[in-house]
């Protein structure tokens, strides 16, 4: 970055961190203890899609390495396309199991990046429950290297809970690296796994 850039207010884009995710599985404990909610052992990778052989053979990969276990009774990965265009695949883990969902998320993540389809990335998110029934996800932003709250109201209607996103966000500042920028918070309506 040069004078320039700082002249002009640019920015250098922060750099994808993907171990950040390895940081969820104790967020998650941390979660859990704070306020009740507990994972639901389903993710999301979201991602724009491309057309070509080379990302049809990366997506193949992927669906590949994540259904491999399904001989032995594990459950295969699904992939739709939401009202926006982009691509999503959903991972089930048993919800004990946060490190394996981790792993699946991460995994998919690291292959669309080293085949070169890293900004096509949008964001991953990790699924929780509470007792009483509503949802929220843990969505980390791919080219953010940041996460954020998303808590919809249960019913349908497309109404977040900001209360509940803020009071987890307080929970784990400490175990997450959480995005600062409120207006980037965007949601994720419908997300498979949610």
């Amino acid at each position: 970055m040069g004078l320039l850039d700082t002249i002009l207010g640019r920015s250098k884009p922060v750099r994808p961190d993907l171990d950040q995710l390895f940081a969820v599985p104790s967020a998650a404990l941390t979660l859990q203890a704070a306020t009740g909610f507990a994972p639901t052992g389903l993710g999301s990778v979201c991602f724009a899609g491309v057309e070509g052989s080379a990302f049809a053979r990366v997506q193949q990969d992927v669906r590949e390495l994540l259904d491999a276990d399904t001989g032995r009774g594990g459950i295969p990965v699904e992939f739709s396309r939401d009202p926006y265009g982009y691509t999503w695949l959903l991972a089930r883990q048993p919800p004990e199991d946060a490190a394996a969902l981790v792993n699946d998320l991460h995994a998919v993540n690291t292959l669309l990046q080293d085949g070169g389809f890293g900004p096509q990335l949008l964001c991953s998110l990790v699924a929780f429950r509470d007792p009483g029934g509503r949802s929220l996800a843990l969505v980390y932003l791919y080219k953010r290297g940041t996460f954020y709250p998303f808590a919809p109201v249960p019913g349908g209607a497309e109404k977040r809970d900001n209360q509940l996103e803020l009071q987890v966000r307080a929970a784990l500042g400490d175990d997450l690296r959480v995005e600062r920028d409120l207006s980037r918070w965007f949601p994720v309506w419908g997300a498979p796994g949610l």
